[in-house]
């Protein structure tokens, strides 16, 4: 693959209030989205990624992308003109180092125009050694699996079982398995476990307890939910915050 000339087209700097919803957008270059503070849940034509504190989210260019804004949200975010080989060609939520954090931030609140190219130089760097982090919730095109997946996001402590999914969905209990792997490349049971985990992030980096917050989206214990979490994260809860 042939690099194209790299050039840091500008950084910007915006506070956000608790339910604040950024409308649907895009842009003609790549972003990363950066939050100081605050959880951002960020909904795209193929699914929905929650970005907790210290991670940062990716957003290829003319990917159309909405952002909900979960607690005070103060954003700072870089936009890159170009493409490189390390960049990701999909939506991708990923760790923010220190140094890429102070580089967003430097860029965003003002950096002066001859640190620009060294600036970027550093960035790209950081970004070739990205690692993503899977928290993300994929939109199913098959409308009834669709149907599925938002009321699995609107209420992740809902007990339906498959069988009963099945039926309310007018499907066979062995279609409604094949669909959602086909959609989804996840189980039923997988399909719940990281709904509840992802609507657990954005409650736990708010500061709510393990053990509220393991009761209110579906399961009857912490230890139960710290398993779970672990499965999803690899680390458990209080590691993870």
């Amino acid at each position: 693959m042939t690099n194209k000339p790299l050039i840091l087209l500008k950084g910007q700097a915006s506070d956000h209030c608790a339910g604040e919803i950024i409308d649907a957008h895009s842009h003609d270059t790549h972003q990363i989205v950066h939050a100081l503070n605050g959880v951002m849940r960020v909904s795209t034509n193929d699914g929905t990624w929650i970005v907790p504190p210290e991670r940062g989210l990716w957003v290829p260019a003319r990917t159309r992308h909405e952002i909900h804004c979960i607690g005070r949200l103060g954003l700072r975010t870089v936009y890159l003109h170009g493409d490189h080989q390390s960049f990701p060609s999909v939506v991708q939520v990923t760790v923010v180092s220190a140094l890429m954090r102070e580089i967003m931030v430097r860029v965003a609140e003002g950096a002066e125009p001859h640190q620009l190219p060294h600036l970027t130089a550093l960035l790209v760097d950081e970004i070739a050694a990205l690692t993503f982090e899977s928290l993300h919730i994929p939109r199913a095109k098959d409308e009834r699996i669709a149907r599925l997946g938002e009321a699995l996001l609107e209420d992740p402590a809902d007990p339906t079982s498959l069988s009963s999914w099945a039926s309310r969905l007018n499907l066979s209990p062995r279609t409604l398995i094949r669909r959602i792997k086909n959609e989804t490349g996840m189980s039923f049971r997988e399909l719940r476990r990281q709904t509840r985990i992802l609507a657990a992030l954005e409650r736990l980096s708010l500061g709510e307890s393990v053990t509220n917050v393991a009761m209110d989206v579906g399961y009857d214990s912490p230890s139960a939910f710290t398993q779970a979490f672990r499965a999803v994260t690899g680390k458990t809860p209080s590691r993870y915050i």
